[in-house]
């Protein structure tokens, strides 16, 4: 049975190793952490990433552990609705807490899990010639293993992608305030809050639970003794339910937001090809980071199968690699044309005001507008 290697155990990497499995391979997954989790509060499943989800088998256990919801427009800083969409407008997402989605895709992988296994060194080997090489170091010593592919999932800042092409990343310019916190006042509505380089959202991920997020402009490393507190002023005069839901905060966490410099020329290099973060970092404004990924573990396993990997990983670059740059690049304009503007907020708020709400959700709905490749379903990987 031909052999792959999944470099990184998050929401990408288990998914793909799920793929991977039910299309045939038998998989490795190494992991730097002492154990599997995912770090974070939450996240929304949109469906495109669900599609994708289904096809592995997890689509049901991310429905059932998540919360349906309505996108229902956008509002200014101080509550005014700027775009509110129609009551039937026809998208939905699930907010779900990270883990619980990690949970969800890890239930239907049935790979090898390695942890505390620090990658140090990857060989790219040649389709049909020399098979790859992953090295890494772990409590009981060095290791070394061969593998008829091997597959970065290791995020954003990716020892797989730096080895094989060596992309600097750069700051965004933003930093996120992201916490998990009881409530059960808000409803299955969620919409964006834009104000003056800066933006927050608050989505239910459970009956009793709701994760918000603060996305500010912010210079890189800074320190902050009180987290809670500087959240609490930088958004105290926001919106009263913006405000409410901070207040009702006891703890956040707050990660300064990167990508990488430039693209990269591909995905693949030798046996070796990226997913994720690893391959395609975004700014968090278009909400598909985890989306992303999910289409992209999964169009590997459809895709890439034992003994045909040198055509399997054309048609994964063919079908990824424009796809996901339109994402990153739209999540870039998203964030010139809504959080990160300052001055300029006048003249977009007008603007929105005057759009036709059907015309931007169909608008929004084309960046759902994925379907796995191959045979468009579930059925598309042939269960072992």
């Amino acid at each position: 049975m031909d052999e792959a290697i999944v470099v990184g155990g998050g929401i990408g990497g288990m998914a793909v190793a799920a793929a991977l499995g039910l299309a045939g391979w038998r998989v490795r997954v190494v992991e730097s952490a002492p154990e599997f989790r995912e770090v974070g509060a939450g996240l929304a499943v949109t469906a495109n990433g669900l599609r994708a989800a289904q096809v592995i088998g997890a689509g049901e256990a991310i429905e059932r552990n998540g919360y349906r919801l309505r996108p229902v427009g956008t509002r200014r800083w101080d509550g005014e609705w700027l775009l509110r969409a129609p009551d039937d407008g026809g998208t939905f997402m699930l907010g779900i807490h990270r883990q619980r989605l990690h949970d969800a895709v890890t239930g239907v992988q049935d790979a090898e899990l390695v942890t505390g296994a620090r990658v140090t060194a990857v060989q790219a080997g040649t389709p049909g010639g020399e098979r790859a090489r992953v090295f890494w170091e772990s409590a009981d010593g060095v290791h070394e293993a061969q593998a008829d592919l091997v597959v970065g999932a290791d995020g954003l800042r990716s020892v797989t992608r730096s080895i094989l092409f060596g992309n600097a990343l750069k700051y965004s310019g933003f930093s996120c305030w992201r916490a998990a916190a009881p409530d059960r006042t808000l409803d299955d509505r969620y919409a964006m809050v834009w104000g003056p380089r800066a933006e927050f959202g608050a989505l239910r991920i459970s009956p009793d639970e709701v994760y918000w997020y603060g996305y500010v402009a912010m210079p890189s490393g800074q320190v902050i003794a009180d987290e809670v507190g500087a959240v609490r002023e930088y958004f105290a005069d926001w919106a009263p339910d913006v405000r409410r839901m901070i207040e009702a905060t006891g703890e956040v966490i707050r990660h300064d937001v990167w990508v990488l410099e430039r693209p990269l020329p591909r995905y693949t290099d030798g046996r070796v090809v990226l997913i994720g973060d690893a391959a395609h970092p975004m700014l968090p404004t278009l909400g598909q980071g985890a989306n992303s990924a999910l289409e992209d573990a999964v169009s590997l396993g459809l895709l890439v199968r034992p003994g045909q990997l040198r055509a399997g990983l054309a048609k994964y670059e063919e079908a990824r690699y424009r796809r996901t740059q339109k994402l990153v690049n739209r999540s870039q304009w998203m964030g010139r044309t809504g959080s990160h503007l300052g001055r300029g907020q006048w003249l977009r708020n007008a603007m929105l005001r005057l759009t036709p709400p059907r015309a931007a959700l169909r608008n929004a709905a084309r960046i759902l507008d994925w379907t796995p490749p191959g045979s468009f379903g579930a059925e598309a990987i042939d269960r072992r």
